[in-house]
């Protein structure tokens, strides 16, 4: 079963067991969060919500709170003149953890083991 949310504005599609990075998310690392801006969900019969389909949830994991790579913004202009600029965008990496319908059918990702 696969779903596509919104979180933050963006659309994502998503299965249990998935690891995504979204834009940051106030919250800590281990802690449980929940969306239900659910789109649309696919599998044996596809659901699409008008504009959400209503009961369902997509649960996931914080894993990491971090930062993207650097990226260097140069602005030049006629002349002498330049100008150098650094941006890092923080995230947040997510573990979708169930995927739930919204009808009784509810996708979990296997506990894998820790080396």
């Amino acid at each position: 079963m696969y779903t596509i949310v919104e979180i933050k504005g963006h659309q994502y599609k998503l299965a249990a067991g998935d690891m995504i990075d979204v834009e940051k998310i106030d919250a800590e690392v281990g802690a449980t969060v929940d969306f239900d801006r659910v789109l649309l969900v696919g599998g044996a019969k596809t659901v699409v919500g008008a504009p959400v389909v209503a009961g369902a949830k997509v649960t996931a994991k914080v894993v990491r709170q971090a930062r993207t790579r650097k990226i260097i913004v140069l602005k030049r202009k006629p002349g002498a003149y330049r100008r150098k600029n650094g941006h890092r965008q923080h995230y947040t990496g997510l573990l979708i953890t169930e995927v739930n319908d919204g009808q009784g059918n509810v996708a979990k990702a296997e506990a894998k083991a820790k080396k």
